[in-house]
């Protein structure tokens, strides 16, 4: 190793430790990192010499060369500490801390609004005298369209955008395969409502690919549209709270008859008009009708002896006019502004 080699090897250590001591912040530390170290560093340089020594110098150098670099690595490292700790303490000393300040409150959770709507309907519908069924999500064609008068050349099979899981299984397009489920466990009389998700092909501001609903039965002798009417007005306002004007319209559904809509009084309006009605002064809230006695020949219960009535509600829907949201997208995006409003 030549001696004016040394000589340069030990003028760069010694500007490189002086200038490190004198590094005052993080910053510069880093810069310093930058020009002795890194590709284009002094220290980088000096490595690339190697192979221009003479081969009997090439080792000596090479040594001379890694020791300058460890060393500046560490004294790098201890600086960067150094500096680091000093920053935080005068980040800590310059702070002001007023102690008699409020604590800050956490948020506290609460329950979703669809689970609000859910629980309100289940509590109504319970005191009422009806049990509550779950079943499952993935159901088989049987259960879901043929038990509810269905069948597969029926033309009220277009009107179930499914989720196919195979040829004769699917993401269940309502809750009624509860229904035919709990009539092939209980004799009558039974009162069951079936809360729960449900899945159809459909997406825009009133409707989703998953939603829920409740559909609810009633089996026993002698019961009639009439006791239909005064169970579902009891139940509209029981949920809203107050008289409302209630209108059953003729309607079509493959799994009762007769069947109908039903129309409530806007609750934005009062029935005078509104963008929400459509000016009609109406909303449909729901559909029902008598069960068909296809579906009791499917479950074994005779139709001579007995006689039900069958019902289905939205609860994204119900909750919606509960809670004036116009957008249904809004229960499912999370967004925690809207969710406080819940609170």
């Amino acid at each position: 190793m030549t001696s004016n080699s040394t000589t340069e090897l030990d003028h760069l250590l010694s500007r490189a430790l002086t200038d490190i001591a004198a590094a005052d912040d993080s910053a510069a530390v880093e810069q310093l990192r930058v020009a002795l170290l890194g590709r284009q560093g002094a220290v980088t340089t000096q490595l690339k010499q190697i192979g221009a020594q003479p081969p009997e110098a090439r080792k000596e150098f090479g040594a001379a060369v890694n020791r300058v670099r460890d060393q500046l690595t560490d004294a790098l490292s201890a600086r960067a500490d150094a500096v680091l700790a000093a920053e935080r303490q005068a980040a800590i000393a310059a702070e002001e801390i007023d102690v008699t300040l409020p604590g800050r409150v956490g948020h506290s959770g609460s329950l979703h609004p669809v689970t609000r709507t859910l629980r309100r309907i289940e509590q109504i519908f319970t005191r009422a005298g009806f049990d509550v069924a779950h079943g499952p999500e993935i159901e088989d064609d049987f259960h879901n369209f043929e038990a509810l008068n269905i069948p597969k050349n029926h033309p009220a099979r277009a009107m179930h955008d499914t989720f196919y899981v195979s040829d004769e299984t699917v993401l269940r397009t309502h809750t009624s395969p509860v229904q035919i489920r709990y009539l092939e466990s209980h004799t009558p009389p039974v009162a069951v409502i079936a809360p729960g998700r449900v899945y159809r092909c459909d997406s825009d501001v009133t409707h989703t690919p998953m939603f829920h609903q409740v559909e609810g039965l009633m089996v026993d002798s002698n019961v009639s549209f009439a006791d239909l009417k005064g169970a579902l007005v009891f139940f509209l306002e029981e949920f809203f709270e107050r008289d409302l004007p209630v209108r059953f319209r003729p309607s079509f559904f493959p799994f009762t008859e007769p069947s109908a809509e039903v129309d409530m009084g806007c609750v934005f309006c009062e029935g005078k008009g509104c963008r929400i009605c459509g000016h009609s002064g109406w909303i449909e809230v729901l559909g029902c009708g008598m069960v068909h006695t296809e579906v009791f020949r499917q479950v074994g219960i005779d139709n001579e002896e007995f006689t039900g009535y069958a019902f289905g509600l939205g609860i994204e829907r119900l909750a919606m006019l509960r809670y004036g949201v116009d957008d249904l997208r809004l229960f499912f995006e999370n967004e925690i502004s809207f969710l406080r409003q819940f609170s």
